[in-house]
């Protein structure tokens, strides 16, 4: 992994699936070194490559995400409906290139089915218990998340108290909270 990524703030991204539901939340704030910047910003995004709905939700420099989205979603036009393999060709990429290796992001990705974190280190990760958490906040969501997943039945309603929670303890996490979400059609 980047030997920076300690020092990466400005965000919190929270992945949640359960019953058919798949939401991924992020907060609004981005900083610069120990000054908020800006408090609205939108680091959730849906895709529609070939009509495959996914969601997208990144931790780290913006413009390097955006670059990671953009990759994203040419991956997914090169294996249409195939999340697992576009993201581990993504990471493959991401790992060899040497241009790609020096982007300091990291994303939350989502089709419905499959929730995966993709890192800059070549990972493609399926968390255990259907919760995936990054940035600066993401291990104080993820235990907030962690702990209400049984009682709450929502996805949308576990990542704003997720959310919420990491925003109190994180000073780099905010209230400006930003919601997807993916339904299994019946």
């Amino acid at each position: 992994m980047h030997s920076d990524i300690k020092n990466w703030h400005g965000t919190t991204i929270i992945g949640v699936l359960k019953d058919g539901a798949v939401s991924i939340a992020g907060d609004g704030q981005v900083t610069l070194g120990q000054t908020i910047i800006k408090g609205t910003a939108k680091k959730v995004q849906k895709l529609s490559p070939g009509g495959l709905e996914i969601i997208v939700g990144f931790a780290g420099s913006t413009a390097d995400a955006f670059s990671l989205l953009e990759r994203l979603e040419r991956k997914l036009e090169t294996f249409p409906g195939n999340l697992s393999r576009s993201a581990i060709e993504l990471a493959k990429d991401w790992r060899t290139d040497k241009y790609l290796r020096n982007l300091e992001a990291m994303l939350v990705v989502t089709d419905g089915k499959d929730l995966f974190i993709i890192s800059g280190s070549g990972d493609v990760l399926e968390p255990e218990g259907h919760i995936a958490a990054v940035g600066s906040g993401g291990n104080y969501a993820l235990a907030a998340a962690k702990a209400i997943y049984e009682i709450e039945t929502s996805t949308e309603e576990i990542c704003k108290k997720a959310l919420k929670i990491a925003g109190e303890i994180c000073v780099y996490t905010n209230h400006n909270i930003i919601i997807e979400t993916i339904k299994k059609k019946k």
